[in-house]
């Protein structure tokens, strides 16, 4: 049995889940501009600015044939042409496990923020799949980066989330909710874990 305040908080959950899938609503990040220390703007820089690799993100042949598989049976309806949506899934799972992130949350997020739409941007300006705040490019990239393009937004977005999540110790709520600028806020975050656990959070036995 469920305690009265855990149902309530359970049944909450399901209920934005149901919006959420039944309308499209998306809950655009909206970072707040912080005045990072020189250590950290310059520890950000050089993570931004490291060269891709060539290296599997994966750590088997059979490992990445499974996960691309589950998730491009999810992604079918957001991303139709299958050869884009392998190389996305590629690129999602290469830079959010380089920055030690669950590439399966950071899909979760991508669609409560954009819902797969590269080119969104919301009425404050967020952009592209992460909606990352343009001032970043000032923080820690160049001016002249788009945050349109698939690798560099992916890029900005694990980055961002990861500083985020240092910076409450890695609390996966806390940080969804600075990465949302929503901190004290229950709805991004559970929103976000919602979709993670049913739908993105990829196991043998789900495959």
């Amino acid at each position: 049995m469920f305690s009265a305040p855990l149902f309530q908080k359970m049944r909450r959950i399901g209920l934005l889940l149901l919006m959420f899938m039944g309308h499209g609503v998306v809950f655009a990040a909206n970072q707040k501009y912080e005045d990072i220390s020189l250590a950290n703007r310059y520890e950000l820089r050089q993570s931004l600015a490291s060269e891709v690799g060539s290296i599997s993100s994966f750590r088997s042949a059979k490992e990445a044939v499974d996960w691309i598989g589950y998730q491009s049976r999810n992604l079918a309806s957001k991303i139709p042409n299958e050869t884009t949506r392998r190389q996305w899934l590629r690129m999602v799972h290469y830079e959010a496990t380089r920055y030690s992130l669950d590439p399966d949350l950071v899909l979760a997020l991508i669609e409560v923020e954009s819902g797969f739409n590269r080119f969104a941007i919301s009425k404050v300006g967020a952009s592209g799949l992460m909606q990352v705040m343009p001032f970043w490019k000032d923080l820690i990239g160049d001016t002249r980066d788009s945050l349109f393009d698939v690798r560099t937004n992916l890029r900005y977005g694990c980055i961002i989330l990861k500083h985020y999540l240092a910076m409450e110790n890695q609390n996966l709520s806390r940080g969804l909710a600075r990465y949302n600028g929503s901190l004290g806020e229950e709805t991004y975050p559970s929103m976000v874990t919602a979709i993670w656990r049913t739908k993105y959070r990829f196991s043998e036995e789900r495959n």
